[in-house]
């Protein structure tokens, strides 16, 4: 009631002017400068404020990169579109760039050839260190994370060679630990990683989005690696490109790929507890509004960019922006809330700005969404007990039908000899008894 009281406020309030029409506009097109384009693959934002962000550029299509084609990933000022701030060199193409937010001068990047590269921006495009190459993931390194340490130098990669690595930038010759994205226990990698999902208020936990559709629950500290995969959820049909906890309530998480986004609670691992409308195009990345805890953004293959206000509407998204004629392969959202940068297929990477009614706090907003996903929960575990509860009875029918059908042929193999005989001596005396009958009546 209280969820159905503040929508209709909403948009009431929309209706007659008092609260802003949600919107966005282009503030700037950050264009790959190279004549040869790539795939604006990962983006990252200055930490301090909102004037830097650093763009990874890549083919990530197996073989597909022309020759010639430049490896430069750069450093953009935003307000300056025509000139990178900074170009950085790996060796190898970025597939994903990361700030480090204890220091702003500190740049690593995930390589193609599975190698992580870390960058002092201070001292120019070279990077500082390079990760051994036979210590490395032996696929592209799809996403890397910085942890809450004491150092702020310690984070962690995932690759689809089915690895978690992870690093101390000031020594990179060797990963200091690993963990094998195996839920057969065999040892052997079963699952590839593309996404990572890591909460500073819980260090010891992260999640991990695989190529499989299947997000993996892990606990750094468990006793053996055996047990570090605590958890899996299950519910999507091919990668998931994004994996991000609710940055007001960490034990929901949300996840896009294939053609939907969906929202999770912890404690529930057989479905969701919210999703999407099935999209017509594919789904390539998202994530939560930093300052609403109502509202997440997801890009799509056909160049739109969604928003999605759940205290607004559900079943479809509150905006939806056209954001170019082809594919968004990803999307960065400042800490602010109020800028989103956009990265295309061809590296265009358009950076809009969030009218305030999508980049404010709402009031009551965090009491509702509460509710709303309390009740959601609520509702999703009377409909999983609902289905246990109907597999078992299933399970117990079929056992009856067993244990009645064993009684019905595991008779004692003596008792069957036995019956046998009888059955042949009766028909023995049978048919004795028909003879002397009739003999009998010729004698006479």
């Amino acid at each position: 009631k209280q969820w159905y009281q503040r929508r209709v406020a909403i948009t009431a309030g929309v209706e007659d002017g008092s609260v802003e029409s949600p919107s966005a506009k282009t503030i700037n097109v950050f264009r790959d400068p190279n004549e040869l384009k790539r795939t604006a693959t990962n983006i990252s934002w200055y930490p301090d404020n909102a004037q830097k962000l650093a763009v990874a550029y890549s083919v990530l299509e197996f073989q597909k990169s022309p020759p010639g084609m430049s490896m430069d990933s750069y450093v953009w000022d935003v307000e300056s579109p025509n000139k990178p701030d900074l170009t950085l060199k790996p060796i190898s193409p970025l597939v994903c760039i990361e700030y480090n937010p204890k220091d702003p001068h500190c740049l690593v990047g995930g390589q193609y050839n599975g190698q992580l590269a870390f960058w002092d921006t201070r001292k120019g495009s070279q990077p500082i260190e390079v990760s051994a190459i036979s210590k490395s993931h032996s696929d592209p390194l799809y996403k890397c994370i910085f942890l809450t340490s004491k150092t702020g130098t310690e984070c962690f990669t995932t690759s689809t060679d089915g690895q978690v690595l992870w690093w101390d930038i000031r020594k990179m010759s060797e990963p200091t630990e690993q963990l094998v994205l195996d839920l057969t226990k065999s040892g052997k990698p079963t699952l590839g990683g593309i996404s990572l999902e890591y909460e500073p208020t819980m260090p010891t936990k992260f999640m991990i989005g695989t190529e499989q559709g299947t997000v993996l629950s892990c606990n750094r500290k468990a006793k053996s690696p055996a047990e570090r995969i605590v958890a899996s959820y299950t519910g999507h049909y091919g990668p998931i490109y994004a994996l991000q906890r609710n940055p007001f309530f960490p034990k929901h998480f949300l996840t896009v790929g294939d053609w939907t986004a969906r929202i999770w609670a912890e404690e529930i691992r057989e479905s969701s507890i919210m999703w999407t409308k099935f999209h017509k195009a594919y789904l390539t990345d998202g994530c939560w509004s930093p300052v609403r805890p109502g509202v997440f953004f997801t890009s799509r293959m056909d160049g739109c960019l969604d928003v999605w206000d759940y205290m607004f509407k559900q079943a479809d998204p509150t905006l939806s922006i056209q954001v170019c004629d082809e594919a968004l392969n990803c999307i960065r959202i400042q800490d602010a809330g109020g800028l989103i940068a956009c990265g295309s297929h061809s590296g265009n990477v358009t950076l809009l700005e969030l009218s305030s009614s999508l980049s404010q706090l709402q009031r009551n907003e965090k009491n509702s969404v509460t509710l709303m996903f309390e009740r959601e929960t609520k509702r999703e575990k009377i409909l999983e007990s609902r289905y246990r509860e109907m597999k078992m009875k299933e399970r117990t029918k079929s056992q009856m039908e067993e244990i009645n059908q064993n009684e019905e042929y595991d008779e004692n193999p003596n008792d069957l000899v036995e019956e046998a005989e009888k059955n042949f001596w009766f028909t023995i005396e049978q048919e004795r008894a028909g003879h002397e009958k009739k003999d009998r009546e010729m004698a006479e």
